[in-house]
């Protein structure tokens, strides 16, 4: 009678147990949760549960009554004994067991004794981690502390996946928000509409290929009344291209604000990426366009190739990039600047290499060629309807594919 009385109390606990962790939704109030009334439960000094990191075959216990975080392979000591073989350990004398590591005893000064390793499973039977008790007083554990314990650990190894899929679905909302918050700061320091320059027709375009990206393009009206035009594009795409390149615009306008010129504005702006970028580059056209002379000055960072139509001869003109990337090599030489004077009809086209390397299904590229002949067919139209008639064209050849790379381009039109 007193043994089926104690095993009907603690039964009782194991449902009240359960009522608890189907309250707990968050992650670690759970596996603390599980820690405590597992020694409760069997009357244990100590207990852990490792949780099953599937990518890196290792289990990791964040919350350990007793002990900071321990990470090990899956398949190493009795915990990964237990998980290997999805069967309860029961180890009466641990330090006389070849699978027991005494390395966590002889960091933390703990003795263990007996240890009790428990599989945890999800309700398909995959691997969710391993509970181990560690300790039992008066002895070791039992056939009916086995029983127990393997009672708690099958409602609680589906609690832990319920909680864990929260905790991953919470957190990629977050992120998705945080890039959506990112996307939303980087469109803000684009243009927001194309610039007013007497005799120009001048207008711009990007779409990063994922929700932040390496790529921007500016208009900035200089105290002279020059105005600063300019493409840049960090190496790769994503969060720290993002970053960089919003570094380089603020670089770009705060020192040609101050009256430098092309070659010094590239120059001082080169300089002090070399000391930020860690494997990074900016290559970066930077044009400063008079309208007075209908002139422009330019030079390009490892930009191109660079797109030129003369209107009186009637063709587009291919043009190299004058200088290395920003942020490869400190005090690079930007000292070649070219002067280029519009006549009416006359367009520049710079783009970033998105469009030309765009790819459709069968792996060949758009390519320069096509994007010339697109221009030159287009030449008569505004240069806002020459981006979206290019943008258009890159979009349908491309289709069916993921988009590779980010899109930008300026067009610098004669009127």
């Amino acid at each position: 009678m007193e043994n089926e009385a104690k095993a009907l109390a603690d039964l009782q606990k194991v449902l009240d147990i359960t009522r608890l962790m189907g309250a707990a939704v968050n992650l670690d109030d759970l596996l603390q949760l599980v820690i405590d009334r597992s020694m409760e439960l069997l009357d244990a000094e100590r207990a852990s549960v490792f949780m099953y990191e599937e990518k890196t075959n290792e289990l990791v216990s964040i919350i350990a009554a007793g002990s900071g975080e321990i990470r090990f392979p899956a398949d190493r000591g009795l915990a990964g004994s237990a998980a290997q073989s999805k069967t309860t350990i029961n180890v009466a004398d641990a330090y006389n067991d070849d699978r027991f590591d005494s390395a966590t005893d002889q960091k933390s000064g703990f003795y263990t004794r007996n240890i009790l390793s428990i599989p945890l499973s999800d309700h398909q039977g995959g691997l969710v981690g391993v509970l181990q008790v560690l300790n039992k007083r008066g002895g070791g554990f039992s056939e009916s502390d086995v029983k127990l314990a393997e009672t708690l650990g099958a409602q609680a190894g589906v609690a832990l996946q319920r909680a864990q899929l929260i905790d991953h679905y919470i957190a990629k909302q977050e992120m998705q928000r945080a890039m959506e918050i990112a996307r939303e700061i980087q469109r803000g320091l684009l243009p927001s509409g194309p610039p007013l320059i007497n005799g120009f027709d001048v207008a711009g375009f990007s779409e990063s290929a994922d929700d932040t990206g390496g790529d921007t393009f500016d208009f900035l009206q200089l105290k002279d009344g020059r105005w600063l035009l300019a493409v840049a594009d960090a190496s790769g795409h994503g969060v720290g291209p993002a970053l960089v390149i919003a570094q380089t615009r603020a670089m770009l306008r705060a020192i040609a604000m101050q009256g430098r010129d092309v070659s010094a504005t590239l120059s001082t702006s080169n300089n002090l990426l070399c000391r930020d970028l860690d494997g990074r580059f900016v290559t970066c056209f930077l044009g400063m366009l008079d309208p007075i002379t209908a002139g422009m000055t330019y030079a390009s960072a490892g930009h191109g190739p660079l797109l030129f139509y003369d209107a009186r001869q009637g063709v587009i003109d291919e043009r190299p990039s004058t200088g290395l990337p920003m942020g490869i090599m400190d005090d690079a030489d930007y000292s070649e600047v070219v002067a280029k004077q519009f006549h009416e009809g006359d367009f520049a086209a710079i783009t970033t290499d998105g469009f030309f390397e765009a790819a459709n299904v069968d792996g060949a590229m758009f390519g320069i060629t096509r994007l010339k002949e697109l221009l030159l067919a287009n030449r008569d139209k505004s240069a806002a309807e020459m981006i979206d008639v290019i943008c258009e064209a890159v979009a349908e050849f491309s289709a069916g594919t993921k988009q590779g790379d980010d899109l930008t381009v300026i067009i610098i039109k004669r009127t």
